[in-house]
């Protein structure tokens, strides 16, 4: 694995240069160096609506950061919002989100505990929970809160603005998660809040609130939205381009090295733990000629290992070369989607709504003479119906067509992800 530096070893610059690495926009640099050069640890807060039961990597571009500063031995809050996630992130939404329920939160929320700690340390990361204040808010204090912003100013953000020219609904609730997510920094008096891009309304509103209750307000790191396996969507369960968390070695492992080189830096910037020189010597290696591939099988390996352990890193390394090996399989192939309002289609079909075959009778020939493939085995029945499950699969007819496929439950041509 690689190593990492703490601050015994890295200058104050150097820590700046560590802790703004990946991060989209610091409000307000000067405030932050000023912040690190008290010499004090300072508290970090970063807040996830348990509104899933499981993080996948987009989720861990925050926790990762959570770790570098951890390194620097300040404090890190993991605030879990069991309160807000009754109501429901309007972020990005273009409609009202309906609001989870009790049960629903405090479920997700332990499964959110199990899995933090595979990137932050136990021993440094304070779990919160924000109805251990919002709970005992009166409601003249709630109101109280509401006073300290506009009808005006809440219009601002997009999401808000959009649907009102729309003419769309916006819930009087919608209003109050901006202003519980500020206040949660005045409750816990927060040096620096992270959160995505999506969110930046929300983090201005800590520092204002901050302000407005006598405290210095908190700086503000936003973090890219990580892409997903397609390249250009970000990371979503929904659009189904993601890796989850505790997803199986292979299947992790699998799906790292699907992704394309150019997307392969952008996961090490955001993703790995290796140094930002070490990067830099990787991508020198890649100019000097190495094998994008064999760089590659170093982010797999790391990400994997994180997750499911060095020894289930390496067997899915060994298990994913012997799969591949045999085939030849080519590292960059476009992913193509075949739409179907059925809930299986025949693999002769597939074969040819892909272009490996010309026909379904040459497909169906194929499968019988052996030479058709997926993910590595032989297909022997050419009467074989595959789901339509939107799941990834690599199709090779002979030694050299190969089409990496997603069947999806859409009425839509074949077209590139």
């Amino acid at each position: 694995m690689p190593n990492t530096k703490t601050h015994h070893t890295l200058s104050k610059k150097e820590q700046v240069d560590e802790l703004g690495r990946g991060v989209e926009e610091v409000l307000l640099e000067t405030e932050l160096t000023e912040r690190l050069a008290e010499g004090r640890p300072l508290r970090v807060k970063a807040g996830f609506d348990p509104t899933a039961p499981d993080l996948h990597l987009g989720h861990t571009v925050l926790l990762n950061k959570m770790r570098q500063f951890q390194e620097f031995d300040h404090e890190v809050i993991f605030l879990i919002g069991d309160f807000t996630g009754m109501i429901g992130d309007p972020s990005g939404k273009s409609v009202t989100r309906p609001p989870l329920k009790p049960e629903e939160v405090l479920e997700n929320a332990k499964t959110y505990e199990e899995q933090v700690y595979k990137i932050l340390d136990p021993k440094k990361t304070r779990l919160d929970f924000n109805s251990r204040w919002m709970s005992k808010m009166s409601s003249s204090a709630l109101v109280e809160l509401a006073a300290k912003h506009t009808v005006a100013r809440m219009l601002e953000r997009d999401d808000f603005r959009t649907r009102y020219s729309e003419g769309k609904s916006i819930a009087i609730h919608e209003f109050l998660y901006p202003l519980i997510q500020g206040y949660d920094s005045v409750a816990l008096k927060s040096d620096i809040e992270l959160g995505g891009t999506d969110q930046k309304f929300n983090l201005l509103m800590g520092r204002q609130l901050q302000q407005a209750h006598g405290q210095t307000p908190q700086v503000v790191l936003t973090l890219p939205l990580l892409e997903g396996l397609d390249g250009v969507n970000k990371m979503s369960k929904s659009l189904d381009n993601y890796i989850g968390v505790n997803e199986p070695p292979l299947e992790m492992f699998g799906k790292l090295m699907s992704i394309s080189d150019e997307l392969m830096w952008r996961y090490f910037e955001l993703l790995s733990f290796r140094s930002i020189s070490e990067i830099k010597d990787l991508r020198l290696r890649v100019d000097d000629g190495e094998n994008p591939r064999d760089i590659k099988f170093l982010l797999a390996l790391e990400i994997v290992g994180r997750f499911s352990g060095e020894s289930a890193a390496r067997k899915a390394k060994e298990e994913f070369i012997a799969r591949h090996k045999h085939g030849l399989i080519p590292d960059n192939l476009d992913t193509l989607i075949v739409g179907s309002a059925e809930k299986s289609l025949g693999i002769a079909q597939v074969l040819r709504e892909v272009g490996l075959v010309a026909s379904s009778s040459e497909g169906y020939r194929m499968v019988k003479q052996g030479a058709v493939r997926r993910n590595g085995e032989h297909i022997t029945d050419p009467k074989l119906a595959l789901l339509v499950d939107g799941k990834e699969a690599v199709f090779q007819v002979g030694k050299r067509k190969f089409a990496k496929v997603i069947l999806q439950a859409k009425l839509e041509d074949v077209a590139k992800k």
